[in-house]
């Protein structure tokens, strides 16, 4: 089981990921993502679907027209993991 990551490593971790916030509640980081029209925005979620897909590790996430919103936690975890931070920047890196 992956382990739940202390304060000093989540804010090593957070400091190449500048776009993405800390949530609360679940523990986690999330991040909005805007595209020019719903295509794109459905797009994107689809390449996610993949990498999630691959990863075992599924984000919670929602899309109104050209918005979609990720929060990343890993609920065995009880919060954000190496495992969320890894998908993060693998999501970082569709917009390159």
């Amino acid at each position: 089981m992956i382990g739940k990551l202390d304060d000093e490593a989540r804010a090593l971790a957070l400091a190449d990921l500048p776009e993405w916030t800390v949530a609360s509640e679940p523990d986690g980081i999330a991040r909005r993502f805007t595209f020019p029209d719903f295509v794109a925005a459905f797009g994107f979620m689809t390449r996610v679907a993949i990498l999630a897909e691959k990863a075992d590790h599924h984000p919670e996430w929602s899309n109104v027209y050209n918005r979609v919103d990720i929060l990343l936690t890993t609920h065995d975890a009880g919060g954000l993991s190496q495992r969320d931070i890894d998908l993060a920047h693998a999501i970082e890196g569709l917009l390159r």
